[in-house]
């Protein structure tokens, strides 16, 4: 790439994806991150002797995450060790619990139990869910950045799939008739910040990519992946400036030529990469006078997904009957999800996610004692919700809920540490926009072309990775933002690579769902 140098904004894991993949091709690679670690949400938080994750808890699609360490020609099990969880996680509803898995025999008889007369559902649904991934993951490993993207021919196979105009709600009625198990299937939407009687039916391969390609933990935490990622950036010869907040672009007319640092420091490069949240980027480091379609006027009327309320704790007591993962829904899950998305309101009753990963993991926390992860789904800032104020009344009904709803009744006695993180928190701190965690909403007309593009169309010379491009939020999709960044500026300045393709019987060779449970071919 004869030295091509590339300025990465931001050490999180699009940014570090990016990065690593350009030094390795050559490049002359430099991050720029404000904090003094990498990771962005996706880094640790440590309260005396307990670590969390301060975002994603959940890792799926692992073979994606084991591609882009092969793109740098390493192996992602030599710098990290991932668990398979098994059962993936609890659900519990007002009446029952639910342990999906993607032991097949194991969920045909949960179902049968516990929604009896919907267990030939989960095998067509993975069997038609299925068809639609394999049709539209490619879809989602390469750059939209014309119209002529809709007329090549990997889009075109995948159009019909698409199923536009119906939602993942809708969708799932396909397949099973039990309200509940309907939301067993649709909770997921929660990684794009939708509700599910909104969310498009696309995303109904949400839920089956976790039952095919399973749900892991990393030892240590899903920050460790950050952490191995600026390893290799480093060892392919990359810099991470820690501490250098970044405070512009710069830019003559609509080409972009580097960056200005807080301290008055200009960096000149030939490609900048922003891995900043996106609607901060765009109302805080671009130049408003060359921003249109993106401008900040036309972001407030651009839908944007929910905030969360996070708690995190460090217990002097392990809670070993609960799951690595729990998610406890509202007793009326559907007002609680439109009360929020329409109405920018909290109801009383809400629902909630824990993590107890010390039951998997013993590196978080000293022995005997635990951590705990809540999330808590709650509108952004566009609610006018007084976080100041209402954060700590909130944060005792979050913990009513979890005395009354969990095994853990005596919780309040046994916490050592503790740190919550409010939608302010989340917007003045930590630079989200309008504490939208999961970014720009994945409505039909905010993705694909209609989304950021990874070369961004505004502006000359300007790349972006993260959540609020295509393909979307989410660790893998995240992952895939950064390669598509890469690929794009490596295609700009002739370096050859070769384009990710997807080979689902090399991946996962033996697909169990394929066969019935007495073993004949479907």
């Amino acid at each position: 790439m004869n030295e091509k140098k590339i300025v990465i904004v931001g050490a999180g894991p699009g940014g570090l994806t990016a990065g690593m993949i350009l030094a390795h091709r050559g490049a002359k690679v430099e991050i720029f991150e404000k904090e003094n670690y990498p990771g962005g949400r996706n880094r640790a938080i440590r309260l005396g002797k307990f670590k969390f994750d301060t975002g994603p808890t959940f890792l799926m699609m692992k073979y994606l995450l084991e591609e882009m360490f092969e793109e740098t020609g390493r192996k992602a099990s030599d710098y990290l060790e991932i668990v398979k969880l098994d059962p993936y996680y609890r659900l519990q509803f007002p009446d029952k619990k639910f342990f999906p898995t993607g032991d097949i025999k194991k969920m045909r008889e949960q179902i049968k139990t516990a929604f009896p007369g919907n267990e030939n559902g989960f095998e067509k649904f993975m069997r038609k869910e299925g068809k639609r991934f394999r049709k539209l993951i490619p879809c989602l490993q390469k750059g939209y950045s014309s119209l002529g993207a809709f007329i090549d021919p990997v889009f075109l196979k995948a159009a019909p799939h698409l199923s536009l105009g119906k939602t993942l709600y809708k969708n799932l009625g396909r397949y099973y008739d039990a309200e509940q198990l309907k939301l067993a299937f649709t909770f997921q939407s929660k990684y794009l910040g939708m509700s599910p009687w909104e969310c498009p039916a696309l995303f109904t391969m949400l839920a089956y990519m976790e039952y095919e390609y399973g749900v892991y933990h990393v030892t240590g935490g899903l920050n460790m992946i950050s952490e191995a990622m600026a390893a290799v950036v480093e060892e392919e010869g990359g810099t991470i400036n820690y501490g250098a907040e970044v405070q512009e672009v710069i830019a003559e007319g609509r080409d972009v030529r580097g960056i200005k640092l807080e301290n008055g420091e200009e960096i000149y490069a030939d490609e900048v990469v922003i891995n900043a949240d996106f609607g901060y980027a765009a109302t805080r480091l671009l130049p408003a006078d060359c921003l249109k379609k993106w401008s900040a006027e036309k972001l407030q009327k651009k839908n944007f997904s929910c905030g969360t309320f996070m708690m995190y704790m460090g217990l002097n007591k392990k809670y070993d009957t609960m799951q690595h993962h729990n998610i406890i829904f509202a007793d009326d899950y559907q007002q609680n999800v439109e009360t929020m998305f329409k109405n920018h309101e909290m109801t009383e009753d809400f629902s909630f996610y824990i993590q107890n990963a010390s039951v998997t993991d013993p590196t978080l926390a000293p022995d005997g004692k635990s951590t705990l992860y809540v999330l808590v789904p709650v509108p952004n800032n566009r609610s006018g919700i007084d976080w100041e104020a209402e954060g700590e009344p909130f944060r005792e009904k979050v913990m009513e809920k979890i005395i009354a709803k969990t095994e853990m009744s005596d919780l309040r006695e046994h916490i050592e540490v503790e740190k919550t993180i409010t939608p302010r928190e989340w917007e003045k701190d930590y630079n989200v926009y309008i504490a939208a965690e999961f970014n720009l909403a994945h409505n039909a007309s905010q993705m694909l072309y209609f989304r950021p593009h990874n070369r961004f169309e505004e502006l000359n010379n300007l790349y972006l990775t993260g959540g609020g491009t295509h393909p979307g939020s989410g660790l893998p999709t995240i992952y895939e933002s950064g390669r598509i960044s890469a690929n794009l500026i490596s295609k700009k300045h002739g370096i050859p690579y070769i384009k990710p393709s997807f080979d689902a019987k090399k991946i996962l060779p033996n697909r169990q769902w394929e066969k019935s449970a007495s073993g004949q071919n479907r």
